[in-house]
């Protein structure tokens, strides 16, 4: 795209209609708020330089979710119209030539591609400003286009339409491409000459006609590109529409997804050739997995990388981890946060971690929680084993060497280390450390009472029945 393109995404508002406490343009849908979406789409059109975004209700937290993307800000203290936002920031815009967009941070479903042809035809015309239509079956509400063979020659708002004007079912969805000169020369028409005492920056179209410039539109043919959200009920729709596409085009790419209609993959997600998505998987925020993966029914994985050849099994949760070539986890397996499993290592059903390396070939394979540690090559983990990491006040680490076998229902009392090829006893409590190759028994003597039963156990009558 030419460099001279300005964008202004109009994020001011409050949304009374979303009945929240929340800015409109923080909801989410397909995985990312929708000011973001708004600001990834027009950074395929202009620089970040020369993006900007209006914020006002909740500025603040507007400015920290799309900060990352070194766009800038304009500050529209009170909220008085679409033209009072542009006005805001005239001291920033007026000075950047070319093209000025401007489009509205509540519709998250606009492509790149429509404005970056909505910008080509602006180039190559003469006119003032091109501004974005599409029809609709049911218009009721919207401003209507009312062409000539000369183009746009008037925005009709639903209530002040002729009958003649009121049955055009091409509506104006509020997404312009103007000339900035031209824009700025006169702005300042702009009056609240309405009953809300609000600029409105529809006027513009009005204004620059009757300064005897051309207007052209370019018609949309899908209608629901241009969504806007005004309730829970559209945020809800926009999100459908969000996450169909990117199942659709994972699937596309080489991806097979079973059942794909309950499948829930975020925008910022990618996926590998030949990776399998069970049913009602979910895959969130900046997830990447690899080639010849399976996603287990149920699974959700979280901001997380999976190389090529990972198993995840049904019903496991996986959040901020890296899982390296081969690695299975699961079924009904959890990792928490922090974690990283080396080459082929393996996590069972019901094997909890949290903050834990795990070696090359390591085995835990069902019923232990392991947090706060670095587990070497080769290690298996018994079952029922738990790292004890928390002292009540702080975390402590556990290290545990190659090649160490842990038996069932051990208790590690961290901080503790356990030395290479060493042997744990099932059962034992170990709070000291272990050298390597040593056996570990951190168990009490067992201790048998002969005749018991006869002295000491209740006789059968006494003892209590079921209910």
């Amino acid at each position: 795209m030419p460099s001279e393109v300005t964008v202004v995404i109009l994020a001011a508002g409050l949304g009374t209609r979303m009945r929240s406490r929340r800015a409109k343009v923080l909801h989410r849908a397909g995985g990312l708020s929708l000011v973001e979406h708004a600001v990834n789409t027009a950074l395929e059109i202009a620089e970040p330089a020369r993006t900007f975004v209006v914020v006002g209700h909740q500025a603040e937290r507007v400015r920290e979710v799309v900060a990352d993307r070194g766009v800038a800000f304009i500050a529209q203290a009170e909220q008085k119209g679409t033209g009072h936002a542009l006005l805001s920031g005239q001291l920033e815009l007026a000075t950047l030539g070319g093209l000025l967009v401007i489009f509205y941070g509540d519709c998250p479903l606009i492509l790149g591609s429509t404005l970056t042809q909505l910008v080509a035809q602006q180039l190559a015309s003469s006119a003032a400003a091109t501004i974005i239509t599409t029809d609709l079956p049911d218009p009721t509400g919207y401003g209507r286009v009312i062409r000539t063979a000369d183009g746009v020659v008037a925005i009709v708002e639903q209530k002040a339409g002729t009958p003649d004007q009121l049955a055009v079912r091409e509506i104006n969805a509020g997404i312009y491409c103007f000339r900035a000169d031209l824009f700025w020369k006169h702005v300042g028409e702009i009056q609240p000459n309405n009953p809300a005492k609000e600029y409105y920056l529809t006027d513009m179209i009005e204004i620059l006609i009757r300064a005897g410039h051309h207007i052209d539109a370019m018609k949309v043919a899908d209608s629901g590109e241009l969504l806007g959200i005004n309730n829970r009920i559209e945020l809800a729709n926009v999100d459908r529409i969000f996450r169909a596409r990117k199942v659709r085009q994972l699937m596309l790419d080489g991806v097979t997804v079973e059942k794909p209609e309950t499948v829930t993959v975020d925008s910022g997600v990618t996926v590998g050739m030949d990776t399998v998505i069970e049913p009602f998987a979910q895959l969130l925020g900046q997830t990447h997995i690899g080639e010849d993966c399976r996603i287990g029914a149920c699974s959700i994985v979280g901001d997380s990388n999976l190389a090529d050849g990972v198993v995840v099994a049904p019903f496991t949760m996986i959040g901020t981890s890296r899982l390296e070539s081969g690695v299975t986890v699961g079924p009904f397996a959890r990792l928490r946060m922090g974690n990283h499993l080396a080459k082929n290592a393996h996590i069972g059903n019901f094997v909890e971690l949290k903050k834990a390396r795990v070696g090359a070939g390591a085995k835990a394979g069902h019923l232990a929680y392991l947090g706060d540690c670095n587990i070497g090559e080769s290690v298996n983990i018994g079952a029922g084993t738990i790292t004890c990491n928390f002292d009540g006040v702080q975390k402590h680490g556990t290290r545990i060497g190659d090649g160490v076998f842990v038996g069932s229902n051990s208790t590690l009392v961290a901080p503790i280390e356990i030395g290479a090829g060493a042997y744990l006893a099932a059962g034992s409590v170990i709070t000291e450390n272990v050298p390597e190759k040593a056996l570990a028994l951190g168990r009490a003597r067992q201790v048998i009472k002969e005749g018991w039963k006869k002295k000491g156990q209740p006789a059968k009558k006494d003892l209590p029945t079921a209910p």
